[in-house]
């Protein structure tokens, strides 16, 4: 069911749900939102949770039962390899350390001036590190249990974040289908990748934030197959230490959540940046000259979008709008780089990375060849940069996957069979731009999800989730 799709369907909406209620404002970076009394504490988002803990009406512990409850309720059977029947987002949950955590945020909570993450639960993607856990990468090839925290996750525990457990991935981030991992919109559907554990939870609502990693689109595909929201923030925004690369220059860390409002504080805390900057409404959108072939339901998801923005014409930039094998070598060479370290368990990788391995091996370029692509890159990004610059633009638009949710099974059976996915998200991570995804709808022949990304500037990131969040109250959020 789409819970708000026209703003006066959403507005109907909250007001059968403010029935004998008062209604709540809480406010985010671009405004306010207003919330309805809570159901159950597992339902609630970000901003939401927050609200309801600083006011405490609701105790960090109860909330994080809720969670670890829904876990158990909905995610089905636990497996490396996945079960047709399960969602399986999750690779392991740490009950008592979340428990624990928890009261420590409540005794926070009441001393008073906690950080705004405090007492939110939270999954890390199965390659951030957390000091003494298991870091795995969702492979039998990765088994390490770092002694100190990534960066992410230090200041997410420093601001009082509750951590449910890791969920899953593709295999080292290396595809973008995640086919352990059932799309709660239809199980026998993939959830998109390498971030597919990440955005199942969200969908299945077992937690109310998440986080991922984005080399060639991994934040972003799996929160358009899913329904749910992120932004990959400017290249170098949030650091990438101790988190397991895939590409080091292509790396993106960011958060995830069901709504583009939910995103902001998760970034705000990642990025180390204060959430309340100043922001400059989008005036100026142009349509991504990149937008080719679409599946029927997406292209309507992007008219509905599109609808809502202020669009003007401007002519395509002078620049290449497919880096096609120039991406991929530079991935492959930085990849085969950070898994040298591996290269005694190949036998145990599964057969898509490892055939990307070998190709990468047969494939390899020499020191000129890979500083010649890295040259074309930033020629590349500073052409985009001064064509946003010339035509006054803040964003463009773009559909963010062309096509909705595929079968699961086949994307660990060799490399390369994800071209769909990412043949139109793997362009920015090319030039370092950032990008907000968000739902545009459900698709009236699949009732799958589709999504639109919004992309700008350097630094545009917080304009873009301004904006992301008022188009988002204009096109709803999906609810499997």
């Amino acid at each position: 069911m789409f819970l708000a799709g026209a703003q006066e369907l959403g507005r109907a909406k909250q007001a059968a749900d403010m029935v004998g209620a008062e209604r709540r404002r809480v406010p985010r970076g671009h405004g306010v939102v207003y919330i309805a009394p809570m159901a159950h504490p597992a339902d609630l988002g970000v901003l939401e949770a927050a609200d309801a803990l600083a006011r405490r009406e609701l105790s960090s512990r109860e909330l994080t039962e809720a969670c670890l409850g829904r876990i158990v309720e909905r995610d089905g059977t636990h497996s490396f390899e996945g079960d047709l029947a399960s969602v399986n987002a999750w690779v392991r949950v740490y009950e008592e350390d979340a428990l624990a955590a928890a009261d420590a945020a409540d005794a926070r909570l009441a001393a008073g001036d906690a950080p705004a993450l405090c007492g939110v639960p939270i999954a890390l993607k199965d390659l951030y590190a957390v000091a003494g856990k298991p870091l795995t990468g969702s492979s039998r090839v990765l088994d390490e249990v770092p002694e100190r925290d990534c960066d992410v996750w230090a200041r997410l525990r420093s601001d009082g974040a509750v951590l449910l457990g890791h969920v899953h991935t593709h295999e080292l981030a290396a595809g973008g289908t995640t086919d352990q991992v059932g799309n709660p919109w239809d199980l026998s559907r993939s959830p998109g990748g390498s971030s597919g554990g990440s955005a199942a939870a969200l969908a299945t609502r077992t937690t109310p934030a998440a986080t991922g990693t984005d080399t060639a689109g991994s934040l972003r595909i799996p929160s358009a197959l899913c329904g749910t929201s992120t932004v990959k923030p400017t290249f170098g925004t949030v650091p990438m230490r101790g988190i397991f690369p895939l590409a080091a220059s292509l790396d993106h860390a960011g958060p995830m959540a069901r709504t583009v409002a939910d995103c902001e504080p998760l970034l705000a805390c990642m990025a180390a940046t204060p959430a309340l900057v100043e922001r400059r409404p989008l005036r100026r959108v142009a349509l991504s000259p990149r937008v080719a072939e679409l599946d029927p339901d997406v292209a309507d998801g992007l008219d509905r979008a599109l609808a809502e923005l202020p669009l003007v014409d401007a002519p395509p930039p002078e620049v290449d709008l497919d880096p096609g094998p120039a991406f991929l070598s530079a991935l492959c060479a930085e990849m085969l780089a950070h898994h040298r370290k591996l290269a005694d368990r190949r036998e145990l990788y599964r057969p898509s990375v490892r055939g990307f391995l070998e190709h990468a091996e047969r494939n390899a370029l020499s020191a000129a060849e890979l500083a010649a692509v890295q040259d074309r890159r930033r020629e590349d990004r500073r052409r985009w940069l001064d064509w946003l610059a010339e035509h006054r633009l803040d964003a463009i638009a773009e559909p963010t996957v062309p096509i909705v949710a595929r079968p699961r099974g086949a994307g660990y059976d060799a490399p390369f069979t994800d071209v769909a996915e990412i043949s139109l998200t793997h362009y920015w991570n090319w030039v370092g731009l950032p990008v907000v995804a968000l739902p545009s709808g459900l698709g009236s022949r699949s009732g799958l999800p589709t999504s639109i990304s919004l992309i700008g500037a350097d630094g545009a990131e917080w304009d873009l989730l301004a904006a992301g969040a008022a188009l988002q109250d204009l096109l709803g959020v999906p609810s499997p």
